[in-house]
């Protein structure tokens, strides 16, 4: 009898099978009651500047460390070569770079588009994510940040795009289940428009690896406040903007104070990340921005 040939057989069946262990559906989010969280600042905030090469993500870990604020969100548009990975040594760079100067990678993020009917694209785009959720492990983040799609394709329904964005985003689940890292879906008043489109994603998906990045900018049907506290619950990351808008109108500045108490009613702990976007200078308008959300968040 081969028993190193049994031994291998069996520790390959072994592994196989606990792959294929499905994910413990977990919505709303089991944790701790109450609140606690940290700053973090969404690397968006600098886009001009990082877009036109007189910044990098090293300079903002920089900017992050001297403004007191504990992570950065840094979104994948602004690594070198986007949309392909950079080199290990470029992101363990950065994890160092963040490490020493006391600010965590609280999560990165790419432009993915599941709503196109072209299953080629989506599956480049699954792909895409793929890639990022190993980078984000490399770098120690633990949450990926995706979107839905841009709108629903001419002669298409929502219904219909749903039946094949569901399974583009339980394979990209599955895949950061298996790498330790959570895939974050960012509502972006896109083809998700509303807090109950986003939860009957987030329901359908039905796993601990997949939450809410819970972008309060992009809640325009209603009242904002509401979506937001509907949201809270399936929350794993947040972009805290400086407007919100009800009932598809004009954009109104954000009353943090409820925003804050929509969050203490429900409880979330985690990283609190904030977009600074409008004109001027980005340092000074995202100091002032920062000032507001310590004071009223005590952070």
């Amino acid at each position: 009898m081969n028993t190193t040939l049994n031994r291998r057989t069996f520790l390959a069946t072994a592994a196989a099978a606990a792959t294929a262990l499905p994910a413990i559906a977990a919505s709303p989010i089991k944790r701790q009651a109450g609140t606690r969280m940290r700053l973090a600042l969404n690397a968006y905030s600098f886009n001009k500047p990082l877009m036109d090469g007189t910044m990098t993500l090293f300079d903002v870990i920089e900017f992050c460390a001297k403004n007191r604020v504990d992570s950065l969100d840094a979104t994948g548009y602004y690594f070198p070569g986007y949309p392909k990975v950079p080199p290990d040594e470029y992101l363990y760079k950065l994890k160092r770079a963040g490490f020493v100067n006391g600010v965590m990678i609280s999560g990165t993020g790419v432009r993915n588009d599941f709503s196109v009917a072209d299953a080629t694209a989506r599956k480049n785009d699954i792909q895409l994510v793929k890639d990022w959720i190993d980078a984000a492990r490399k770098m120690g983040a633990p949450v990926v940040r995706v979107f839905s799609g841009k709108s629903v394709p001419e002669g298409s329904t929502f219904d219909k795009v749903l039946d094949y964005m569901i399974p583009a985003f339980k394979e990209c689940t599955d895949y950061g289940r298996s790498r330790g890292v959570i895939v974050g879906l960012q509502n972006h008043h896109d083809f998700l428009k509303s807090a109950d489109e986003t939860i009957r994603v987030l329901e359908a998906v039905g796993s601990e690896w997949f939450g809410s990045i819970l972008d309060i900018g992009s809640l325009h049907q209603g009242d904002p406040y509401a979506e937001i506290e509907k949201l809270v619950p399936y929350a794993v990351s947040w972009q805290i903007k400086e407007s919100v808008y009800f009932n598809n109108g004009k954009a109104t500045p954000v009353d943090l104070h409820q925003v804050r108490m929509a969050i203490e009613r429900v409880g979330y702990r985690g990283p609190l990340p904030f977009e600074a976007l409008g004109p001027g200078d980005p340092t000074a308008r995202i100091v002032q921005f920062l000032g507001q959300i310590r004071k009223e968040f005590s952070l």
